[in-house]
């Protein structure tokens, strides 16, 4: 690859505020944000699925067959961040509280995530999301 077309180092500062947007997004349940963060070939593994999936696209399918089923995000805490920081790109992981709703009963979650950033056309946006169980009385990450 030619040296003036590689992506700009990513700062942690910039990983942060990608976090906090989509983190954030996700919160509010709000659907055009949330998928705004990623990256079109983003890929997903996700605890609850029996499958990877494969695009933004194939989530957002699966997220909104949820909303079909009156699901929302009702809560939402991240605790022991890290970030690390590989040139064009970055592997963001935390443990993370989520309440949702489905049709007014609430449930809560405790997982494990790790979210691998890159700058993609001046843009930082999440390629791959790993999703996993996590005891509930978890005290690390």
């Amino acid at each position: 690859m030619n040296p003036q077309h590689q992506a700009a180092p990513l700062a942690e500062h910039e990983v942060t505020a990608a976090v906090q947007n989509l983190v954030g997004a996700f919160a509010r349940t709000d659907t055009d944000a949330y998928f705004a963060a990623f990256a079109p070939e983003a890929s997903f593994v996700f605890h609850t699925e029996d499958r990877r999936l494969e695009s933004r696209a194939e989530y957002e399918a699966l997220w909104k067959s949820w909303l079909a089923g009156d699901w929302s995000v009702t809560g939402c805490e991240s605790t022991y961040a890290r970030v690390q920081l590989f040139g064009s790109s970055a592997v963001f992981s935390h443990t993370v509280r989520t309440t949702t709703s489905t049709g007014g009963v609430e449930e809560v979650t405790n997982e494990r995530e790790t979210i691998v950033f890159a700058r993609i056309d001046g843009r930082i946006l999440a390629v791959h999301e790993h999703l996993s169980s996590s005891p509930a009385a978890a005290g690390t990450a």
